[in-house]
């Protein structure tokens, strides 16, 4: 298994957080996501994978989570 750490802006609420979280759930190979809310800045997102994940799979499901910007990713 491998971490993954994102940050992410435009998370205001536990609602943020479910969306964002559903989403990254559901990319294959993911097996559990944390996230360290910051309703007024960059939220820390941490992601652990059982098997190989795309930047840009990450990107795409914060994309559809709803209007949240993946500023940085960090393997």
């Amino acid at each position: 298994m491998a971490n993954i750490q994102l940050r992410i802006t435009g998370m205001t609420c536990q609602n943020c957080v479910s969306h964002v979280s559903d989403e990254l759930t559901d990319i294959d190979g993911v097996e559990d996501v944390m996230v360290t809310l910051d309703a007024e800045g960059t939220s820390d997102v941490h992601v652990v994978v059982k098997s190989e994940v795309t930047d840009n799979q990450l990107r795409e499901a914060v994309d559809e989570a709803g209007d949240f910007v993946l500023v940085d990713i960090v393997r």
